[in-house]
């Protein structure tokens, strides 16, 4: 399933595997660093057109993996970051950003409440609706998203390897996180390298906290993720500790 845009071929929206039998809603919010024909690139030319700044590297091979590890169902963006970020409201700046990280974006630059708008109802609003419907079609629905984040942010290397993030609905969180030496390797943190204060729980907050749901954002270093190997392990010992954690949160839910 898919939306495109009347009298364009530009796909805004995927659902993936929508038969899905799990419980557990999958969202990809920065799978794709494609930007439409007439947005020219937003001014941009070279390495910031598929940099970690358009698009979260690996991470939606990760999470199509995982939708089929875990029978879920998967809900994409499929233009970058930089068009819309499918993971802020249309008031936020971010949602267009004029800069990111080290780059300055100069087709957000002068962005009009007109051209804001329409953008919004262009990709944010059929990727939300399309989101909240898959939702409101499980019984007891469970939100994960799946992310990935430079090693590098502003010159300054990051220890933390994957990051589990929750905002005011700690559960599923803290479900994952006191299991996580048994299903993982890696170095694991709670909300980081971000957290509520930098703006990204807006898909949780909407989904998930809202409706009473469990939900965790998944934070994975692209380092980790960077070959189809590395991204099928890391969705079979995510997906089991997710599994985990929901299993948890099944016989104990407060």
């Amino acid at each position: 399933m898919n939306q495109t845009l009347k009298g364009n071929s530009e796909t805004v929206f995927k659902v993936v595997n929508p038969a899905g039998a799990s419980p557990i809603v999958l969202v990809c919010e920065h799978a794709s660093h494609a930007i439409p024909a007439q947005f020219d690139n937003l001014g941009l030319s070279g390495a910031p057109l598929t940099s970690h700044a358009a698009w979260d590297p690996g991470a939606m091979a990760v999470a199509q993996d995982m939708a089929r590890e875990l029978d879920a169902v998967l809900v994409t963006s499929c233009v970058s970051r930089l068009v819309y970020d499918c993971n802020r409201p249309p008031d936020a700046a971010g949602a267009m950003p004029a800069k990111s990280e080290i780059f300055d974006i100069p087709g957000n630059a002068k962005l009009s409440p007109v051209e804001r708008a329409s953008r919004a109802a262009q990709y944010y609003t059929p990727f939300r609706d399309a989101l909240a419907s898959v939702v409101a079609a499980k019984e007891k629905p469970v939100l994960v998203t799946i992310h990935s984040f430079t090693p590098i942010y502003h010159g300054a290397p990051r220890s933390v390897e994957i990051g589990v993030l929750h905002d005011s609905d700690t559960r599923l969180a803290d479900a994952m996180l006191k299991t996580g030496a048994a299903h993982s390797p890696h170095i694991t943190r709670r909300n980081e390298p971000y957290g509520p204060q930098d703006g990204v729980t807006h898909t949780l907050l909407e989904h998930g906290v809202s409706g009473g749901h469990p939900n965790v954002m998944l934070e994975i270093r692209n380092d980790l993720i960077a070959t189809p190997a590395e991204q099928s392990l890391m969705a079979k010992q995510l997906s089991a500790w997710v599994s985990d954690a929901c299993a948890t949160l099944a016989k104990d839910p407060t």
